[in-house]
């Protein structure tokens, strides 16, 4: 399992990455300062940083000078500094990339995946999520039921990815919006319900439960 470090003192954006990114198979540990993120840095192994700029005690920058001194760990810039000078400050500095916020979390997962795979020299074999007879290529972004291939767009397959990875977790329409529209969302709760409608008909399973008046799961047990 890959282990990010995502040094981020803002708690819902702290909360927002480390929820997705377990979702999709990484191992988290939370830094929300920058003495704390060179702390939790010299005592773990890393595979990728996500490193904010604008930190408490030590900034993003400071930090990141502080981790080249003694590696290479890929490390991507997660900010709402916009700027160019901001951004050439941070590639010379030997970034990997340079995300500004708001963000995609869907697009910033993609990101990620490409900068390990790109550090691991192309090694990062594809990842499956299985369920029931359900299985969905995580890095190839198909899914096939039952030995039928779906036609699932991008978000239906981030919507189906979520909800099997947690079996019986109940996940609101706030929750799925955050996880896969992004944190600064401000549309209809109701594109939810309509991605939920398309999912159930292209599968023709009832694999994904309603929970009336809260959101939607899938079911815990296989039956």
């Amino acid at each position: 399992m890959r282990k990010i470090l995502i040094i981020e003192d803002e708690p819902d954006i702290q909360e927002l990455l480390a929820a997705y990114l377990r979702d999709a198979g990484y191992e988290i540990v939370i830094a929300g300062d920058g003495v704390e993120a060179l702390a939790q840095f010299q005592q773990g192994a890393f595979d990728m940083i996500l490193l904010d700029l604008m930190l408490p005690k030590i900034d993003g920058f400071g930090v990141c000078e502080l981790i080249r001194r003694e590696s290479s760990v890929p490390i991507l810039m997660l900010t709402a500094l916009d700027g160019e000078q901001e951004q050439l400050r941070g590639f010379q500095m030997e970034i990997d990339d340079y995300v500004t916020k708001p963000f995609s979390m869907p697009i910033l997962l993609q990101k990620i995946r490409a900068i390990l795979r790109r550090t691991a020299g192309g090694m990062e074999n594809n990842r499956c999520l299985h369920y029931r007879d359900l299985t969905l290529d995580l890095d190839g972004m198909e899914a096939v039921l039952a030995g039928r291939s779906l036609d699932l767009t991008t978000r239906e397959f981030e919507l189906l990815q979520a909800l099997i990875s947690s079996p019986g977790r109940v996940f609101t329409r706030e929750v799925l919006l955050a996880k896969l529209w992004g944190y600064d969302f401000f549309g209809d709760e109701r594109v939810v319900d309509s991605h939920i409608k398309n999912l159930r008909h292209k599968m023709g399973t009832d694999y994904i439960e309603t929970v009336r008046g809260v959101g939607y799961r899938a079911a815990k047990e296989n039956p």
